[in-house]
């Protein structure tokens, strides 16, 4: 009779340890290709929204230039600047009034500064949100899968010992099927790392520009200008009246 082998066989004849395994490296591969899949979406979104912030600086207004940023729904660059600004009026409208709370002591740039970096702050925890899935995956794939290789080689080594003939179509047979669980187990591993490094560099790009944006906010919001980053510059823009 002729030996059937491969992945269904693997299935077909296992155990329940052998199954669960199996299983669960599938649930994993699942679980980090739509962390991968989503955030790589949402790092395209953020990237074309960060195309927003220079048209921000060229605006008649305020107003206009947030439109320039794009919709408010899950927008971090118009949440940046819709921050500053009401730090900025707050600031503004408690002049001249009692300090009746401790943070009422920070003057115009220590509050919009505070208010920018929780802003980022929140930004930054959603970006990093699912990386620790595929860090988890990453690392830990590898070894489930050499543990269903070593269950599988324990129990083919077993069978082959009760049955009593240890011949080389008998031995390899079976552990090499055993060792289709470190190949699966690699297979999930290697596009988790990948993703992770991948969306680790988009996170730091996105920041980066943010962080850029939220600098040029806090100088325009602290003194009416913003930082020129060019040579010879003198550091002003178009007029932009804070609305």
């Amino acid at each position: 009779m002729e030996s059937k082998f491969g992945l269904v066989n693997v299935w077909l004849q296992g155990d329940w340890v052998t199954r669960s395994v199996a299983l669960l490296l599938l649930g994993m591969s699942l679980a980090s290709w739509i962390v991968i899949v989503v955030k790589a979406i949402d790092l395209f979104r953020y990237r074309r929204l960060a195309g927003g912030a220079e048209p921000f600086w060229h605006s008649a207004d305020f107003a206009e230039g947030l439109a320039k940023l794009g919709p408010p729904a899950d927008n971090p660059f118009r949440q940046l600047a819709v921050e500053g600004r009401e730090a900025a009026a707050h600031v503004r409208h408690r002049e001249g009034t009692a300090r009746t709370e401790l943070h009422d002591a920070l003057d115009v740039s220590d509050w919009v500064t505070r208010c920018l970096r929780n802003s980022i702050d929140d930004t930054t925890a959603r970006l990093q949100t699912g990386l620790a899935v595929l860090a988890s995956v990453g690392s830990t794939a590898p070894f489930v899968g050499l543990f269903g290789t070593v269950w599988g080689i324990y129990h083919a080594l077993m069978s082959i010992g009760a049955a009593g003939q240890a011949t080389i179509d008998k031995v390899a047979g079976p552990i090499g099927e055993a060792l289709i669980m470190t190949a699966l187990g690699l297979a999930v591993a290697i596009p988790a790392v990948l993703g992770y490094n991948a969306l680790v560099r988009g996170n730091k790009h996105i920041l980066a520009r943010l962080n850029r944006f939220a600098h040029d906010l806090h100088a325009y919001l602290v003194t009416g200008a913003r930082v020129h980053s060019g040579n010879g510059g003198d550091g002003k823009v178009v007029p932009m009246k804070k609305a």
